[in-house]
């Protein structure tokens, strides 16, 4: 018997991983790291091994670890924290003997000039020296990272941004999730899948698609990347996330944030999930 565990199982990428696993795989033979007894009893009572445990408690990651062959690990959310993190959870896989680990990284994380990308290739570099057997997953732009500027954007009828002319090849959640679900459960390991939407679009037509589903016109306003963090500081974002932001912008400005390789349809055997649905119900939510 084959004992999976995926991290993050309650942010929104590892619910939807989840989700997808189990269509094929036993809850029995499924494990969860969580960091609450709350988040414990809600995977538990669906079946599923739910083991508490933090990135930053080596201890607790050894013990959640004990008997699991196949792990995903989703890439923390504390920016600036994450490779110190990650190091506690590659060593605890490693002295638990996991036999795979899967990681969440980001497109092209060995050369992207993203802030981003930063801690993702220390991680990748972790693993390469760990000796243990993984896939890279190296995830592209979530189309649901538009959801925050939709609302601005439709009352000023600007759409603002310091991308240029730049594609981003945007895919849901649930399509990044389903490809994690499925080079999980094997077949894929050892592989660096760089991973993006079946469709590619610069800001300029992400404002006239917004125009044409909404029926309210907006464009796209270029900025500077500095002028671009300073507008989204003054829109209320955190320092932090508008300085990610902005070099995200700026980086897909040079082609960061884009790829045409079709791995992630392949690998999920379906198309990826259209931009406008995306943005659809973004609309419908209000």
């Amino acid at each position: 018997m084959t004992t999976y565990m995926i991290t993050g199982a309650t942010g929104q990428l590892g619910r939807l991983v989840l989700d997808h696993l189990l269509k094929t795989v036993a809850p029995a033979d499924v494990a969860v790291l969580v960091r609450s007894d709350e988040a414990k009893a809600e995977f538990d009572a669906r079946g599923v091994s739910a083991r508490i445990g933090d990135y930053s408690d080596p201890a607790s990651l050894e013990t959640a670890l004990d008997g699991v062959d196949r792990f995903l690990l989703i890439s923390g959310s504390e920016v600036g924290a994450r490779v110190p993190q990650h190091r506690n959870v590659i060593k605890a896989a490693k002295a638990r003997g996991v036999e795979f680990i899967a990681y969440t990284s980001i497109l092209d994380a060995a050369h992207s000039p993203l802030m981003l990308a930063r801690e993702h290739k220390a991680t990748e570099e972790m693993l390469a020296e760990s000796g243990i057997p993984h896939t890279l997953l190296r995830n592209g732009w979530y189309s649901e990272n538009l959801g925050m500027a939709v609302g601005g954007a439709l009352a000023m009828g600007q759409h603002f941004g310091a991308a240029k002319d730049g594609r981003f090849s945007y895919a849901t959640r649930n399509d990044y999730a389903e490809a994690a679900a499925i080079v999980l459960t094997g077949g894929h390991d050892g592989a660096v899948l760089e991973l993006g939407g079946d469709a590619a679009f610069t800001q300029t037509e992400v404002a006239a698609l917004l125009t044409e589903l909404s029926g309210t016109t907006v464009s796209y306003v270029d900025m500077p990347e500095e002028a671009y963090e300073d507008a989204l500081v003054g829109a209320g974002l955190p320092e932090g996330l508008a300085a990610m932001l902005a070099d995200s912008d700026a980086g897909a400005a040079t082609g960061a944030l884009f790829d045409d390789s079709r791995t992630l349809s392949g690998l999920i055997g379906r198309p990826t999930t259209p931009l406008a649905d995306t943005i659809k119900a973004v609309l419908a939510a209000g």
